[in-house]
């Protein structure tokens, strides 16, 4: 049988339960990158409508990243990108920059915060929504840096004729990125 805490309220638990806790929280997270990978997977079958699944989507997005010349901490925010679209359609931006910002620069958390935002330019005026909502951030310093995410990168990789990278080819990266210490200040305050 597995240890177990002996309090039924967090004010009545003891060192000994709060150490076997922050032992299995380690190992936890530690297992991060493995259960990225699985939501990854999971994305092959999501959403459907489109000429490439999400997965294939997410895939192509980080390869066109890459291709550009990006740094991995940006080549695996385009991989995790759309990884809220399962549990949060409405703001799976948020969702994903949620997921990250404990093991990237803050520009990189802002970007995927706010891609969803600015993919509107592209279509918004299609479904009734302002297309440039995005504006309401111009003079933010990394307003740039989300508008070239979401043109070169986002909404170019929809394209079953453009090659990607599989899955396997970006774990090596999202396992760095991902077992990094958690808000690590040299890492947040990067400048870029």
């Amino acid at each position: 049988m597995n240890a177990t805490v002996g309090f039924t309220q967090m004010r009545d638990g003891t060192s000994e339960d709060y150490e076997l806790l922050h032992g299995l929280e380690r190992q936890y997270v530690a297992a991060l990158p493995d259960r990225l990978l699985v939501a990854l997977r999971r994305l092959d079958d999501s959403l459907a409508g489109y000429k490439i699944t999400r997965l294939e989507h997410s895939l192509q997005t980080a390869t066109r990243a890459q291709a550009d010349g990006a740094d991995v901490e940006l080549v695996v925010a385009a991989l995790v990108h759309d990884l809220g679209d399962e549990l949060a359609p409405d703001n799976h931006s948020q969702l994903a920059a949620a997921i990250i910002r404990p093991y990237v620069r803050a520009e990189v958390t802002w970007i995927l915060e706010m891609h969803g935002l600015f993919q509107l330019h592209y279509y918004g005026h299609h479904i009734g929504v302002d297309p440039d909502g995005r504006d309401a951030y111009r003079d933010h310093p990394w307003f740039d840096s989300c508008v070239e995410f979401c043109e070169r990168w986002d909404q170019a990789s929809f394209d079953p004729d453009h090659p990607w990278e599989p899955l396997e080819s970006f774990e090596p990266l999202l396992r760095e990125v991902f077992s990094r210490p958690s808000f690590d200040s040299a890492i947040l305050c990067e400048p870029r």
